[in-house]
């Protein structure tokens, strides 16, 4: 059983010391205790694997967090971030990063240096742009980019056709391009923008927003009519062959009895 902690709704000017001496701990879970700064023994946690920091006061996060080995889930939301450390990108281990509701007015540099990381919350956030060289970020599943300040749709996005999840809610999108050629997305929220129409996906994509409903319904109509007239069509085939197949076999019955058959069709008796 992993070594847990949890220290979440406890009122905390600061974290214990004792804490960080807890080298065997795994998951840390100090949500909503008012905590406004980490102190530089938190590196001494070597084994941990999750941090749950959200819904505090903190202004930076502390170099020493940088060094931790082994963290895969990192939960920064609901600080007062401006931004991370270059020292970030270290969390090579990091799968999971939550920094939703802070105040990002630029997406961090050092999570372009992370290509591992899967899951990336940054909703409620201040983003205008983003890097031409998100598309690094090879290992990235889920983004998700709602409450931000975006007016036209990222074009790094294009190049991310390894998405499986993007929401883009209450963002001030008036026009989407053509998102058939992502692959790989499965979940497109869109929702509260002001375009005037539901963008063009990939039949696997669900859509959430103004219109997706109509548009998902006339699609799995034309997918089921599609459907129907494959098997129609494979019906229609099957006793084609079939027919085929019974032809062939009177043909080699024929074949066989063709001398008889031949003398049968002269015979006298039959005139």
């Amino acid at each position: 059983q992993p070594l847990t902690l949890e220290l979440t709704g406890r009122y905390l000017k600061r974290l214990p010391g004792p804490v960080c001496a807890l080298g065997s701990l795994q998951k840390l879970y100090i949500s909503g205790t008012g905590l406004r700064e980490l102190p530089e023994e938190i590196e001494g946690l070597r084994e941990l694997r999750i941090l749950a920091l959200d819904f505090n006061k903190l202004e930076e996060v502390p170099e020493a967090l940088c060094r931790l080995p082994r963290l895969t889930r990192l939960y920064l939301g609901s600080n007062r971030l401006f931004g991370l450390p270059a020292e970030f990108a270290q969390l090579q281990t990091l799968r999971c990063l939550w920094i939703e509701n802070n105040y990002l007015y630029h997406f961090p540099r050092a999570l372009l240096q992370m290509p591992a990381l899967q899951s990336l919350q940054m909703g409620d956030n201040r983003l205008r742009v983003l890097p031409g060289s998100l598309p690094r970020m090879t290992g990235l599943r889920g983004l998700w980019l709602y409450g931000n300040r975006f007016e036209e749709f990222p074009q790094p996005l294009l190049r991310m056709s390894q998405l499986h999840i993007l929401d883009l809610d209450r963002n001030k999108i008036v026009d989407f391009p053509d998102l058939g050629h992502l692959k790989g997305l499965r979940l497109f929220s869109y929702d509260h923008n002001p375009v005037k129409a539901p963008p063009s996906v990939a039949d696997s994509v669900t859509l959430v927003g103004d219109g997706a409903q109509e548009l998902m319904e006339a699609r799995e109509e034309r997918l089921q009519s599609l459907r129907q007239q494959e098997e129609q069509d494979e019906q229609e085939e099957n006793g084609s062959e079939a027919m085929q197949g019974t032809l062939r076999n009177d043909s080699s019955l024929l074949e066989d009895a063709e001398g008889s058959f031949s003398a049968l069709e002269c015979s006298p008796e039959e005139t």
